[in-house]
């Protein structure tokens, strides 16, 4: 057995109860086993066992009075993983199925993600067992004050710094960021993600969407030699990942025909009509299933995961971990599907990624392809130190220049490892091997 099986094995043991934890730090280490063995002296400083530690977990919990004056109590998560390369920098995600092994799960990804920006940021992240979902203004408000009232002692501008997730948009960003404003008198921008009247930065929604399609454009002209152009292109979800994501692609010259939510999924022929989409989502916060009663000549389908069924050239899965399965993959396979990019953060599972793997397909890691979000984070943290904004074409002028980069660096680390075309290999060890020279160079007390 060889060395880091005996850390994946310790992985399981000690967070038995938190499997996308242990499956995020297995697909990590299968990779890395090439890199174990070119360079033993990571093995003598540790940095295996210890980059699987969260350097800092924090559980809290989040005490908040609804309408009806009665007290509800949620539970409050931040995990800080690593900052050997910068302070902490991941998001927060609200949703009733946010747990300590999510956030590990997240946090760990962010650190390979983070450093693939090539931007001074650590990995971290966090959340609340809360839904935004169904209440009202003033309950979202009070939550986001309290949420805040405990997570401002443990972040800071050159700490940790704050984003946006599942459930945390530009409204809850703005209450947990006033909070924090007025506990600590503090307008260094310490959360990312914020309005642009107090600091944000243009781009951000756009960011995670725009960034995907750059890596993929990226990807598919260097290994197939083609293009968005003239592709139909199926995208699940239809938050701000997937909305953009599609704009991008179309902007591509590519043809989004199917979009999802929770519930479901719309496919639209001749198609998707994103403008309708933005008012539905944006601005009405409706189902999807709204759209066919505009659109007579698309069709609504129970069932998110069926949308996988859907003939088209590339998929880009971006809605949540774990929603594409190993049937689902070798049916995009079949119907000839060339390219796979997720959106989300780890959509895909082990099994469906080996179905990815052993077939001719460009399947492209979250880590990488939808850095998009956290680079463009890391350019509003350099305008708030600049005191100063960049406009609209500058930002994402820059994001494409680091998503081209990121791909660049993933594929020049998957050829050097005889991994060749091999995404998921190259993007774990260029992620990887800037972290741990860091804390090698740090020492063991880091």
């Amino acid at each position: 057995m060889s060395k880091l099986s005996n850390i994946i094995d310790i992985v399981k043991e000690k967070n038995a109860n938190e499997p996308e934890f242990i499956q995020a730090v297995k697909e990590v280490f299968i990779s890395l086993e090439v890199v174990a063995e070119k360079y033993p002296e990571f093995d003598d400083a540790g940095i295996f066992e210890r980059i699987v530690e969260p350097e800092r977990q924090i559980i809290f919990r989040v005490p908040w009075v609804d309408d009806n004056n009665k007290v509800q109590v949620n539970r409050g998560f931040r995990v800080q993983f690593n900052s050997a390369i910068g302070p902490y920098k991941g998001g927060l995600r609200f949703h009733p199925s946010v747990n300590l092994g999510i956030i590990k799960f997240l946090g760990f990804e962010q650190i390979f993600k983070n450093s693939l920006t090539g931007l001074p940021m650590g990995g971290g992240k966090g959340g609340s067992d809360f839904n935004p979902k169904g209440k009202s203004e003033m309950e979202i408000m009070r939550f986001c004050q309290s949420f805040m009232f405990e997570l401002s002692r443990h972040i800071g501008a050159n700490k940790d710094v704050p984003a946006g997730d599942i459930g945390v948009g530009s409204r809850e960003i703005g209450y947990m960021y006033g909070m924090y404003k007025k506990l600590k008198d503090d307008n260094s921008g310490v959360i990312t993600g914020k309005g642009l009247s107090y600091g944000g930065s243009l781009v951000r929604k756009e960011a995670t969407g725009y960034g995907l399609c750059y890596f993929m454009e990226e990807a598919i002209k260097d290994i197939k030699g083609e293009s968005f152009k003239n592709q139909t292109v199926i995208i699940s979800g239809s938050g701000n990942v997937a909305i953009y994501a599609c704009e991008k692609a179309t902007q591509l010259g590519g043809k989004v025909v199917a979009l999802s939510d929770s519930n479901g999924y719309i496919y639209h022929e001749s198609g998707i009509d994103l403008d309708l989409i933005k008012k539905l989502k944006e601005v009405e916060r409706k189902r999807i299933s709204e759209y066919v009663k505009i659109h007579s000549d698309a069709i609504y389908t129970e069932g998110s995961t069926k949308i996988w069924n859907v003939k088209c050239d590339i998929a880009l899965p971006c809605a949540t971990q774990n929603e594409l399965d190993e049937k689902a993959a070798k049916t995009l396979v079949k119907n000839g599907c060339f390219a796979i990019g997720e959106g989300a953060n780890m959509p895909t599972t082990p099994e469906a990624v080996d179905v990815f793997r052993g077939s001719d397909v460009i399947f492209a890691p979250g880590k990488a392809a939808n850095a998009g979000g956290v680079a463009t984070s890391g350019l509003e943290m350099t305008q708030n130190s600049m005191r100063y904004s960049w406009s609209f074409e500058k930002v994402d002028e820059k994001l494409k220049r680091i998503m081209i980069d990121i791909y660049s660096n993933t594929s020049k680390a998957a050829k050097e490892y005889g991994k060749e075309n091999d995404l998921v290999a190259g993007a774990n060890i260029a992620g990887f091997m800037k972290v741990a020279l860091a804390m090698k160079s740090h020492g063991i007390v880091f």
